[in-house]
């Protein structure tokens, strides 16, 4: 009800909008905010480097594997050797696996000595099998080689990566589990 003497004339938005700006309370300084902290921008911040840590740990773990690289450089004179070693070297060429010995180069089929490639691609295809056979039948060939451990590993450049990772797990483990060759070292052919 208007007072006597006023009228009831409608507000205009212009007197509105002021009427709603002048009743909001007043955004507070800095200094007067009560000693609250805003922590989201941190949170973001720690949210995104937990993200990328656990991305790179999952990376690292599935390109590991246990290999030596090839040495560098000549050591210098040879020292004897005393207890009789296999020493083998696989050989991966374009035609198949070239395998030598402590005896020199193993024969085709791996039966002796010769020279050659040992084993020769089957259907276009590297034959994992045969390198795996061939191997065990190496180690087996003496009581002085049951305890060796390392074989050494001579790709030629351009050999595959995947080649070279079948090549590493055949010379590991027969097909059926047991240890062949768990030290796969790198060598540089010359």
């Amino acid at each position: 009800m208007a007072a006597p003497g006023q009228t009831d004339a409608p507000l205009t938005a212009a007197q509105r909008g002021k009427i709603r700006r002048l009743s909001q309370p007043a955004e507070l300084s800095p200094d007067e905010e009560g000693g609250e902290l805003n922590i989201v921008p941190f949170l973001d911040i720690v949210v995104n480097i937990l993200i990328f840590v656990l991305a790179t740990v999952a990376v690292t773990f599935t390109a590991t594997i246990d290999t030596a690289p090839p040495a560098s450089g000549g050591t210098g004179t040879r020292s004897q050797v005393t207890e009789k070693s296999l020493n083998l070297t696989v050989f991966i060429v374009n035609d198949g696996f070239s395998i030598k010995a402590s005896g020199g180069s193993v024969a085709p089929g791996c039966s002796g000595l010769g020279s050659g490639i040992t084993i020769p691609l089957r259907g276009g295809r590297y034959d994992y099998d045969a390198l795996t056979a061939c191997a065990k039948k190496l180690k087996d060939s003496s009581p002085d080689f049951k305890e060796e451990n390392n074989v050494y590993l001579a790709p030629n450049p351009g050999t595959d990566y995947q080649t070279i990772v079948s090549v590493m797990d055949s010379l590991r483990n027969t097909a059926a589990g047991d240890p062949l060759f768990t030290d796969v070292n790198f060598k540089v052919s010359k």
